[in-house]
């Protein structure tokens, strides 16, 4: 335990790059899936199937080799990411690729009718995902959603293989200096403190994706109206 109070400072620091790459990370993908996701449904061909192209390419290529991909063959295209920022894009990509899919399915799931009603009331298509099948396919969308953005926070930890000095690259440190420096292995101890610390973000995460869930699938109560509150008068008798 005193080693790792010594090492606060440098292990604060990593899990503050963790917790940088994760919120970053999850504002990307929860972006880009949503438009992908959209795009999927809507009556244009040719969008659904560069969507289709762009979800089947980054989600049949395994997350490590997404991430080696975009860290070594981007400075051959031009473009100078630091480890970073190539690790948030390789995470972007694959996170992007499946969330579109479970957008879209929470999506198709909504009742034909519902958009057919809304087609019948001259909705904008904006309307009608905003107000009308959108809040429907939330719930559906929801749970694998968050489970979704559990497993990339869980794989931000794959930053450590190209340089990122983030929560499990810290750790990794710290257990090889205080091996060859002070002779005993603490990799236990050590690697303990991590697995608790990101069992408590991302069952944190969990929980509140869960209370969430509870909050949308509430029934809410509508007023009533003050006419039809009221009692009816008695009738008057001769």
């Amino acid at each position: 335990m005193d080693l790792l109070v010594k090492n606060l400072p440098f292990i604060l620091q990593g899990l503050g790059m963790t917790l940088a790459l994760s919120l970053t990370t999850l504002l990307f993908v929860t972006v880009l899936s949503g438009l992908l996701g959209v795009l999927a449904t809507l009556r244009f061909r040719s969008l659904r199937v560069l969507v289709r192209v762009w979800v089947e390419l980054f989600r049949d290529i395994p997350l490590i080799v997404n991430i080696f991909l975009v860290f070594f063959v981007a400075p051959l295209a031009g473009l100078d990411l630091t480890p970073f920022w190539a690790v948030t894009v390789g995470l972007s990509l694959w996170g992007s690729a499946n969330g579109a899919e479970i957008v879209r399915s929470g999506l198709n799931a909504v009742p034909r009718h519902q958009w057919q009603s809304a087609a019948a009331l001259g909705l904008k298509t904006w309307e009608v995902y905003g107000f009308i099948t959108g809040p429907q396919a939330l719930r559906a969308i929801l749970p694998p959603f968050v489970g979704l953005l559990t497993l990339l926070i869980q794989a931000t930890s794959l930053g450590a293989l190209v340089g990122v000095g983030e929560f499990f690259k810290v750790g990794q440190i710290i257990v090889e200096r205080t091996t060859m420096m002070e002779g005993w292995n603490p990799a236990f101890l050590v690697y303990g403190a991590v697995l608790v610390t990101y069992f408590v973000i991302c069952s944190g995460l969990s929980w509140f994706g869960r209370w969430l869930e509870r909050r949308l699938g509430r029934p809410q109560a509508r007023p009533v109206p003050a006419a039809a509150a009221s009692p009816a008068p008695a009738p008057q008798l001769p």
